[in-house]
């Protein structure tokens, strides 16, 4: 077995999975290191994909020809899409995943996977080597003493890095479920200059299913009606598996007594915890503390699979010593003799200060060094499948000689995600919500294969089977919305009954569907019966379709704004431009400038601290350049 390689990929989780399939798939020799086999794709934490914002990047990682849709869509226990009540735009997917099987599907993936070889095995040190003044990665080393030379590395650590482990005033070190932490591998990137950061995040207790009282508990099923994540499922026989319910629970005034009472006995609370958590998924007694006045708390009871009696309590994350969680969770209603088999812990962990990277996810100073993931600074499954993805496909291109992919804000949550953290940095574990896109009226889960499928066909991730069933959908939903265009509806009693049962004007002069379907309180199915000649199309086809529909008029608004942005981006910046030189700049603006390099004057105005007025003395000594 050969000591070298084109990429080296540290990690095995959900980052360095997608970036070591992407890498292997564009043809280069990879090699996927993991501190565990038996841990390769786990879901340490809850055992669903998706969610509010995540469904979109499943969805956006799918369409450039990544792994993680498919492989949700076989392990699907339960299928629900979030935010209904409001626009399609944020329509997000979320599903409960049988956890073990997932793994089990990802990592015989990875073994089946040619250009690709995993191995078992702790790196402990990237050494680099001055190249014509330039700082390039050259090998890793293992902790079993041996050398394994790369052109490019991507670093994709999750919580293991320095991890330890805090339940009440017990602390250990350790990585998530009682694996092995990673010891070595930050003093090595110090070494090498790298800035790093100290997060922490946590996870519940798991309870064993027969000793709830289900009967006590809000039942919360599945949809019947659900589009799979990826294009390579069969939308007809999905989900593959009769759904599991899952159920809601509440926390009570007796909950939040008992947690006032120990609250000193949080690890959280006591200063044993120095890492910064996340604030849109805090423990417990975080929500009881910062939400004093609620009554109570929703707590979500779900399944971890089909060949296990583990539940998973959402929203119980805490630290607290077990006497505590015990007493905690036998005050819940349904739990008073609930048996726990695996307690819930804090975990801090080592990770990068993300502005230190270009928007490709390579480090600034060091050639070929690439981060993706928890490593990162983000919290998430998904987030971290995305950056992964988008590792993976940059150090290959770089390899091949190719021109770099970066996603602009406007055409994906992943490249709102990545601009985001390499522009605005954070100070806590980054989550994606909807709310952080600008352009979300643009970015809908149901066409992200519309916005990124040619991209991924472009850098040679999506392959002709994709390709194909790609390029009919879009000519389908083509077609479709010239047809709609062209239906004349022609005025009826009976149709005005149902314009005025739906809220909506009635017509009297004859109009074309397409225009009656921009109305929100239509739908395609309500008209399908004034629709004569409608053609048998799948479901997703007629979704897609009527959305395009419906939001057109926004999304004219949008991609003029996209269009004026895109000016601002076309600006390129000096890598090496000292900002302090430029005159008329305030300290904090060049401060800031110095610190990220922006790479464009679009870039450039995101900056934290850089105002219009800074964007215009840049404007004018660009023109006198």
């Amino acid at each position: 077995m050969s000591n070298s390689c084109d990429v080296i990929v540290v990690g095995a989780g959900h980052a360095g999975i997608e970036a070591s399939l992407a890498c292997a798939r564009m043809g280069l020799d990879t090699i996927l290191f993991t501190m565990s086999l038996d841990a390769v794709a786990n879901l340490p934490c809850n055992p669903s994909i998706g969610g509010t914002a995540k469904g979109h990047l499943v969805y956006e990682i799918d369409a450039l020809g990544g792994q993680m849709g498919i492989c949700a869509d076989m392990v699907t226990l339960q299928t629900r899409t979030l935010n209904l009540g409001k626009g399609a735009a944020v329509y997000s997917k979320r599903i409960q995943a049988d956890r073990l099987k997932y793994r089990s599907i990802m990592k015989s993936v990875l073994e089946s996977t040619p250009n690709l070889r995993l191995m078992q095995g702790e790196v402990c040190k990237v050494n680099t080597a001055l190249e014509n003044g330039i700082k390039r990665v050259k090998s890793v080393e293992t902790r079993l003493g041996e050398e394994f030379f790369c052109k490019a590395v991507i670093l994709c650590t999750g919580t293991y890095l320095n991890a330890t482990v805090h339940t009440g005033n017990i602390c250990y070190h350790s990585g998530p479920d009682s694996l092995m932490h990673a010891s070595f591998l930050t003093e090595s990137l110090e070494k090498e200059g790298i800035k790093m950061m100290r997060f922490k995040t946590g996870t519940p207790a798991r309870i064993h299913k027969d000793s709830i009282d289900f009967s006590q508990l809000e039942i919360q099923e599945g949809e019947n009606e659900a589009f799979p994540f990826s294009w390579k499922t069969d939308m007809e026989g999905y989900p593959i598996r009769e759904q599991i319910p899952c159920y809601i629970a509440y926390t009570n005034e007796k909950t939040h007594q008992i947690i006032k009472d120990n609250l000193k006995k949080s690890a959280m609370y006591s200063g044993n915890i120095h890492g910064t958590g996340p604030r849109y998924c805090p423990s417990i007694e975080d929500k009881i503390v910062r939400f004093a006045d609620k009554e109570r708390h929703q707590l979500f009871v779900e399944p971890m699979g089909i060949d296990t009696k583990e539940i998973y309590l959402q929203g119980f994350s805490t630290s607290m010593p077990t006497d505590v969680q015990l007493e905690m969770l036998h005050s819940l209603k349904g739990f008073e003799n609930a048996t726990v088999m695996r307690y819930a812990y804090a975990i801090e962990y080592d990770c990068t200060d993300p502005q230190e990277l270009l928007p490709t996810l390579e480090y600034k100073k060091i050639s070929g060094l690439y981060g993706a993931g928890q490593f990162n600074g983000t919290s998430g499954y998904e987030e971290a499948g995305a950056q992964g993805l988008v590792a993976g496909i940059n150090a290959s291109l770089k390899i091949q000689g190719r021109e770099c992919m970066i996603l602009p804000r406007s055409s994906s949550y992943i490249g709102t995600l990545i601009d985001d953290l390499v522009t605005k940095g954070t100070n806590e574990p980054y989550r994606m919500m909807t709310s952080r896109s600008e352009y979300r009226l643009l970015l809908r889960q149901d066409n992200a294969d519309l916005r990124l499928t040619p991209i991924g066909r472009e850098v040679g991730l999506v392959k002709d089977e994709q390709w194909a069933h790609f390029e009919k959908r879009k000519k389908q939903i083509e077609d479709e919305t010239n047809r709609l265009s062209h239906v004349v509806i022609h005025p009826s009693d009976e149709l005005n009954q149902l314009l005025l049962e739906n809220e909506t004007s009635p017509i009297s002069v004859s109009t074309h569907l397409s225009e009656l379907l921009k109305r929100p309180q239509l739908t395609l199915s309500m008209l399908k019966k004034y629709d004569t000649s409608s053609p048998n199309l799948p479901k997703d086809v007629l979704f897609t379709t009527e959305n395009n529909i419906k939001y057109e008029g926004y999304v004219k608004k949008q991609l003029n704004e996209v269009s004026r942005q895109l000016k601002m981006e076309q600006k390129p910046l000096d890598p090496n431009l000292d900002y302090s030189q430029i005159k008329g700049l305030r300290i904090e603006a060049s401060q800031k400038l110095n610190k990220v390099k922006p790479l464009t004057l679009g870039q450039a105005s995101r900056i934290s601290g850089v105002s219009p007025a800074d964007i215009s003395v840049l404007l004018i000594y660009l023109g006198s350049k």
